[in-house]
């Protein structure tokens, strides 16, 4: 269960919430038949494919897979985690929430200081530029083509060259030092007292997707080292976690389907300033897996640009397979040498920026170009390498096709026997590649059976069903892993006298598990009770012959085990066992 939120005030809010009425206060629906239909709001598509249903009071894109309950589509709408989401309905539906314990009323407390110490602290910086001191900032900016109305959008600033400037004006709002160290804008002296981290610096506020200040990065108006420094880690701010400029580019990239990554504050400003919206920077640092999972919220397909002066680093090509791992599409521009994104639009204009990520190749040709210029192929050893160093990423694909398609292409390119290559993949990673498969994958079928699927759809719909089941199944009888997880859940809230509804019952089960009930297994309107009790009890009949059947098979194989070492002891039990159940049929 999410949070420490009751499960009888989770049931209470979506008792009291039209799922229809949250989604299309957001999105136009159109009525279809007992559902509403519209354009997937998570994903680029022409055709409606994303489905609400009333009665079940859930959601379901049959385009990408999308499913959820008003929780959810709250939290991938909006981006908000799980209590913010049940904050806001319970206000919409008008539940009072009980009250956190004290210690996290008290850390809350916190949360919400810094954020208005950071708008604070943002708001002073602006108003610096002002300042006889802050003309020289405002100048560099205007001086590299950089418009006041990207200043003003963005709420660039500057950090006077003063030890204690935003401490006074900080303390003067009624800020305490302790609060204002946990903010990570001031640093501790050794002999005693604090002074500002920031000094003489531009200042570059970082932004979640609502808008609210994390943190800032700062940087230098001269050559001086460090470049760059950013917020320490607090209570709102992880490094790793956030994009520069998301709050300003999401919708942008969700209508475009394509997000453009650079790395620092200023490669971002004159491409942004330019007309490239769908654009955010890194921060410079390579991505981390929460960041692409991040991206992945607005689009599947992302653009890097680099440096020349890095593009080249074999570091920085490991770190791309780490949209492979996310099952994202990533593209790669490397700019020519000298440039970096900022100076490249200034010089080049945004026109041939923008031909440059029409360009951009894919993560294969990109790395085998890389690896090409590092490594001469005709020497064998060196084509060696370069294959063990492609099939690194070939074997993280987890498409099928793919693979094979990669390998095809790179045994044209290097002139090396695709068999060949094969032989290596299965030999380097041979639980990453082929037939190979973890023990996870091996416990869940690739095709879901039909019986089972319809006879959970049945006790979905008629909670009555579920105690007649229960007397005659237990969870461990559905081969499906995930079915079995959710009969389990609805046979728990069955005995402690709870309504099984499908919104509700999403909130006891994890992500992948819950987009089950989501995906429809039709049926014909009007069924009475009779009818779908003789259906579940067809289902039922099936479900066990299965069983048995497994159930002989996997005898069978034991005792011929047991018959092949020679064990009489347990050939016994096991033929005991087998014929006992023969005669039950």
């Amino acid at each position: 269960m999410p949070g420490l939120i009751p499960e009888n005030i989770l049931d209470d809010i979506l008792s009291r919430i039209d799922i229809v009425e949250l989604i299309s206060s957001y999105i136009p629906l159109k009525r279809t038949g007992r559902n509403f239909k519209a354009c997937c709001p998570f994903h680029h598509e022409k055709t409606p494919s994303f489905i609400v249903s009333p009665d079940r009071q859930i959601y379901n894109c049959f385009g990408c897979g999308e499913s959820g309950n008003a929780f959810k589509f709250l939290m991938r709408y909006e981006q908000m985690d799980f209590p913010e989401a049940v904050e806001v309905l319970a206000r919409k539906a008008g539940v009072i929430l009980p009250q956190k314990v004290a210690e996290d009323n008290k850390t809350q407390g916190i949360i919400t200081q810094i954020y208005r110490i950071n708008e604070l602290t943002a708001e002073f910086y602006t108003f610096n530029f002002e300042s006889k001191e802050g003309v020289k900032a405002k100048d560099y900016l205007l001086g590299r083509g950089i418009s006041p109305e990207t200043i003003k959008a963005l709420k660039l600033g500057f950090a006077l060259d003063k030890w204690d400037s935003l401490i006074n004006h900080l303390r003067a709002k009624g800020f305490n030092l302790a609060l204002l160290e946990k903010a990570g804008l001031i640093v501790s002296r050794d002999g005693g007292g604090y002074y500002d981290r920031f000094r003489n610096r531009i200042v570059f506020p970082i932004f979640d997707v609502k808008g609210r200040v994390l943190g800032f990065g700062c940087r230098v108006l001269d050559n001086s080292l460090p470049k760059y420094i950013n917020s320490p880690e607090t209570l709102v701010y992880t490094k790793g976690r956030n994009l520069y400029g998301l709050n300003l580019a999401k919708e942008a990239i969700r209508d475009n389907d394509f997000v453009v990554v650079v790395e620092g504050y200023m490669d971002f400003l004159l491409p942004f300033q330019e007309g490239l919206k769908p654009i955010v920077a890194s921060q410079g640092t390579a991505l981390t897996s929460e960041q692409v999972r991040f991206l992945k919220r607005y689009t599947n397909n992302v653009i890097m640009v680099y440096d020349s002066d890095i593009a080249g680093e074999l570091a920085t090509l490991r770190s791309l397979d780490i949209f492979i791992e996310e099952e994202v599409n990533v593209r790669i521009v490397s700019l020519p040498k000298g440039f970096d994104p900022d100076s490249f639009v200034r010089k080049q204009g945004i026109g041939e920026f923008r031909k440059e990520i029409e360009n951009a190749l894919d993560l294969f040709d990109y790395k085998l170009k890389v690896l090409k210029s590092r490594y001469d192929i005709k020497d064998t050893t060196n084509k060696a390498k370069v294959c063990g160093l492609m099939l690194e990423t070939i074997n993280k694909l987890k498409n099928a096709i793919l693979k094979a398609e990669y390998l095809k292409k790179l045994s044209l390119q290097l002139g090396v026997k695709e068999e060949a290559l094969l032989d290596e993949a299965k030999r380097v990673k041979p639980a990453r590649f082929g037939q190979g498969h973890k023990e996870s994958d091996k416990k869940k079928p690739l095709s879901i059976s039909p019986t089972e699927k319809l006879l959970m759809s049945l006790m979905l719909e008629e909670n009555s069903l579920i105690n007649r089941i229960r007397e005659s199944l237990s969870p461990q009888d559905f081969v499906d892993e995930r079915i079995c997880r959710i009969v389990s859940v609805m046979f728990n809230l069955v005995e402690q006298g709870k309504e099984v509804k499908p919104q509700t019952l999403m909130n006891h089960l994890e992500d992948e598990v819950s987009s089950l009930i989501c995906e429809p297994e039709f049926l014909p309107e009007g069924l009475s009770l009779e009818h779908k009790e003789r259906m579940a009890d067809d289902c039922l009949k099936r479900i066990k012959n299965e069983g048995r059947r497994v159930k002989r098979e996997r005898l069978h194989e034991e005792i011929k085990a047991a018959q092949y070492a020679g064990d009489e002891k347990r050939l016994n039990s096991l033929m005991e066992e087998f014929h006992l159940l023969i005669k039950k049929g």
